[in-house]
């Protein structure tokens, strides 16, 4: 069995780390570089570095950041934000990151994952799903969570794996930030509908969080973010509490 994986998430504005609830009322948490390299010694499986006011502001990544993030960290590195193009994530590889996490511009122009996926390899391409529960269905929102754009998320999420993406980061907005849990439901309905590798996010709170994500809603990544930032949860500790419930996890 493959182990689950715990990836903390590095939301940078600004070339700074932030934090906030339901994608809102940002908070300073520290240095990217600084960040990254902590998580890389405490035994973090993955790092995911989103630049989240890129698409909104209609620029590029900022890719002194990524190069300087990536020289730090031997682990697999996720980057996204603004990318618009073949070249913007031919850029971003060459900066050192590991894969690319795309969510804007897969939705307006979805082609992008395919030609991603043949030019790069389908490992490299992430399909980001911000996504709330609208009272009918879980709408998937682009630009950061600010724009909502009428696609289901289980439709969505089974599209993307047919135009080529090799994984999905699936982020609940109404879990995001609250400590309350994953959203299970949403989850669950995910992975039970493809058969490439998904990513939880938004709500973790606890230890228990956790197991229940893998062990409920078969996850098979959970990513977190204030709790590591803020020391709430310490990943060894995290991933000993796993692997003693029989979670598969990666010790160190």
């Amino acid at each position: 069995m493959l182990c689950k994986r715990i990836i903390p998430c590095l939301d940078v504005k600004n070339g700074r780390v932030v934090k906030g609830v339901k994608f809102r009322n940002l908070i300073d948490a520290g240095n990217p570089v600084d960040i990254a390299k902590k998580y890389n010694e405490l035994g973090a499986d993955e790092i995911v570095f989103l630049d989240i006011t890129a698409s909104n502001e209609n620029r590029n990544i900022i890719l002194d950041v990524v190069r300087k993030t990536a020289s730090v960290v031997f682990i697999p590195l996720t980057v996204g934000g603004g990318i618009r193009t073949i070249q913007d994530i031919s850029n971003i590889l060459q900066a050192g990151a590991d894969k690319v996490a795309i969510n804007s511009s897969a939705i307006y122009n979805p082609k992008i994952i395919t030609e991603g996926a043949i030019k790069f390899g389908n490992q490299c391409i992430v399909c980001a799903i911000d996504a709330k529960w609208n009272g009918l269905y879980y709408e998937v929102y682009s630009h950061g969570g600010t724009t909502k754009t009428g696609l289901n998320a289980l439709s969505w999420a089974k599209e993307v794996e047919k135009l080529g993406a090799g994984e999905i980061l699936l982020t609940s907005m109404d879990k995001d930030g609250t400590k309350d849990g994953f959203e299970l439901s949403l989850t669950k309905q995910i992975t039970e509908s493809v058969n490439i590798p998904v990513i939880a996010s938004g709500g973790a709170g606890s230890m228990k969080d956790f197991l229940d994500v893998f062990k409920y809603a078969n996850a098979d990544a959970a990513l977190a973010a204030s709790l590591f930032h803020f020391e709430m949860i310490h990943i060894k500790d995290l991933k000993q509490y796993l692997n003693n419930n029989n979670i598969p996890v990666r010790l160190v």
